[in-house]
């Protein structure tokens, strides 16, 4: 099967070395509280609760912090009001940008993700313009173990997936994301450790940017996504 994106690889990583040094513990904390306003604290009845739940655990985040997360979406425990802000741009060389915030002040954010943006060689755009590019679909992350890539497809050969790719020793797994829940829990059941089950943006096709231009690309990603109201960065790049 085709290969997720490079970009996609480089923010796992970047992520699993943020969350050594505590960084993720405030991103995913306020996804925990936003998912409990929205749906509840029960981890059984809301499924992007307990991913979240699971992706904190997978970061090593303090039980007294996942609580304290839902207690305030949930209005047990004072907090600040979130709100999601999804933009759409234009990077360098050509490369296609989906930003998924959480805020508390949208006119901040969108001023301060426009400027990186302009000062980047690229521009923010209007919705729609880019999402048409990628569909959303489910993608859960685990590790590979001793198991190939065809042991994979005959695991979950009764669902719905669209794409499996290992990076060094993490597998990559696309499915329809009205079977995240149930292909997530047919891994967990079987024995395999999941960092991260949720919906993503998945570029329909990706852009390979020339060897001499892709540092500059990936160091434009790297600063959208290390800005404080932003959760997640999705790209086209190859």
């Amino acid at each position: 099967m085709s290969g997720h994106s490079k970009w996609a690889n480089i923010k796992h990583r970047k992520a699993s070395q943020d969350a050594k040094r505590g960084k993720a513990f405030t991103r995913i904390g306020k996804e925990i509280t936003v998912a409990a306003k929205q749906g509840g604290k029960d981890p059984e009845t809301n499924f992007r609760l307990r991913s979240l739940i699971d992706k904190a655990r997978a970061a090593n985040m303090p039980i007294d912090n996942i609580e304290r997360s839902i207690k305030r979406g949930t209005g047990e425990l004072p907090g600040v009001s979130y709100e999601e802000q999804t933009y759409e741009g234009y990077g360098p060389e050509g490369s296609t940008v989906i930003v998924e915030c959480l805020t508390d002040n949208k006119n901040r954010t969108v001023a301060a993700i426009r400027h990186l943006f302009s000062a980047n060689s690229g521009n923010l755009a209007e919705t729609g313009s880019v999402s048409w590019m990628f569909n959303k679909k489910g993608v859960i992350r685990t590790k590979k173990g001793n198991l190939t890539e065809d042991d994979f497809i005959e695991q979950l050969m009764d669902f719905d997936v669209d794409d499996i790719s290992i990076d060094d020793n993490t597998v990559t797994i696309s499915v329809n994301m009205k079977q995240l829940d149930m292909v997530r829990k047919v891994l967990k059941d079987t024995g395999h450790k999941i960092e991260s089950a949720d919906v993503e943006w998945v570029a329909k096709t990706l852009v390979e940017v020339p060897e001499n231009k892709e540092d500059k690309v990936i160091a434009f990603l790297e600063r959208i996504e290390d800005m404080d109201d932003v959760q997640n960065v999705y790209s086209n790049l190859k």
